[in-house]
């Protein structure tokens, strides 16, 4: 009997759903969320800042909670990472905490519940955006590169054309120009062959009267002798 690996079978079923792209970060650093709100017909965008207290599950169903004060409240948004309706996270401050549930921000206020800024992250996260910045802009450049030579071959393939047009057009009108010229050479033997046609008939139509003269000619001096 085979054995069903149903881990496996798990993952393969959902790792179509996990979502890919978002930002890397951890409990203790500082988000914006933003998600799309459905009303009606209309979907708009909606921001959530606050801070990651916990990061729960795995594959599709993992989640991150935040937590925020809203006008002296504790207010606390749970978001799936596989939501259809999560657009984008933002890291907006890297902290730095020893725990991986900081459930006990709850019981704290003011200074007490503010995290420390976790200073190497933050030099981390700016070399990464300086390399990232940086590969952008080499990656422009080698796109507007290969634009310009698309656009050179584009216009010396069109100036091929043009010129094998302009080739052609001239080869076809010097064909036709010959060829007039030869109908025109044609046009001008012709009636010089008839002319000579009709001068070898009258030659011919004339040589048989002579003979008779001569004939009758030598007749009557035979009779004569």
């Amino acid at each position: 009997m085979t054995k069903v690996n149903r881990g496996e079978i798990l993952r393969s079923v959902e790792q179509p759903h996990i979502r890919k792209g978002l930002p890397e970060f951890q409990p203790g650093d500082t988000v914006r969320v933003t998600t799309k709100v459905v009303e009606g017909n209309r979907t708009r965008n909606q921001a959530f800042d606050g801070v990651v207290i916990a990061i729960n599950g795995a594959g599709s169903r993992k989640s991150f909670t935040v937590r925020k004060i809203s006008f002296g409240e504790g207010v606390e948004r749970v978001f799936p990472f596989s939501s259809p309706r999560l657009d984008s996270v933002q890291v907006l401050e890297r902290g730095k905490v020893r725990r991986a549930k900081l459930y006990y921000l709850r019981d704290l206020r003011g200074k007490a519940a503010r995290i420390k800024s976790d200073r190497s992250r933050v030099m981390k996260d700016a070399e990464v955006a300086k390399v990232e910045k940086a590969a952008a802009i080499e990656a422009a450049r080698e796109a507007e590169a290969r634009a310009l030579e698309a656009k050179a071959q584009a216009e010396a393939e069109a100036q091929a054309a043009a010129e094998a047009e302009a080739k052609a057009k001239a080869e076809a009108e010097a064909q036709a120009a010959a060829e007039a010229e030869a109908a025109q050479a044609e046009q001008a033997e012709q009636p010089a062959a008839e002319e000579g046609n009709a001068t070898d008939a009258e030659a011919a139509e004339a040589a048989p009267g002579e003979a008779g003269t001569e004939g009758e000619a030598e007749g009557s001096d035979t009779d004569k002798a």
